[in-house]
């Protein structure tokens, strides 16, 4: 196994482990009286983020995209700190994450860790991912492929998240 599709395969699993942390976490807060908004996108994003991991490892083995140090270093950087953005996401809004929208009524917007930089954190480190992660190897037609179908998504997400926060219209 290279270390790229062991790379790749270490990001899956770190995917899994917040499917398990988000599945806990939306039972904590249905049990608050939490509703969801926007489940409709939700399989979308999946299926998106299932595609960018899969089309890294197609892409380098069927493109034969070569290891690049000057390019894979640095974007293999960008990975790691995009992981620790990530959990420092998860700590700072603890059972109140999920990966999908839900918003347990009367609860204050979190402010603290790095929600108190940005409004919402969690996609900027879903945005260096999703374009360093394949360049790390070279697979650039995936970068492209996920920024651009992911800056739709999160156009959708976005607007959606902010609604349900109260923070923009509907």
């Amino acid at each position: 196994m290279s270390p790229y599709t062991l790379l790749v395969l270490l990001v899956a699993a770190e995917r899994l482990a917040e499917l398990n942390v988000a599945r806990r976490n939306a039972a904590w807060s249905f049990a608050r009286g939490g509703r969801e908004h926007g489940g409709g996108h939700y399989p979308v994003m999946v299926l998106l983020h299932t595609g960018l991991l899969a089309g890294c490892l197609a892409e380098v083995h069927f493109g034969e995209r070569p290891f690049t140090a000057a390019l894979g270093w640095p974007m293999l950087a960008l990975v790691l700190a995009a992981q620790v953005l990530r959990w420092w996401c998860v700590a700072a809004l603890g059972p109140r994450w999920n990966t999908r929208v839900i918003v347990v009524p009367g609860l204050p917007l979190v402010d603290r860790g790095p929600y108190r930089l940005l409004r919402h954190p969690n996609y900027v480190a879903v945005v260096v991912e999703g374009a360093a992660l394949p360049l790390v190897h070279g697979a650039w037609i995936t970068a492209l492929c996920f920024t651009a179908a992911n800056a739709r998504l999160l156009a959708v997400r976005l607007r959606c998240e902010n609604a349900a926060l109260g923070l923009a219209p509907a």
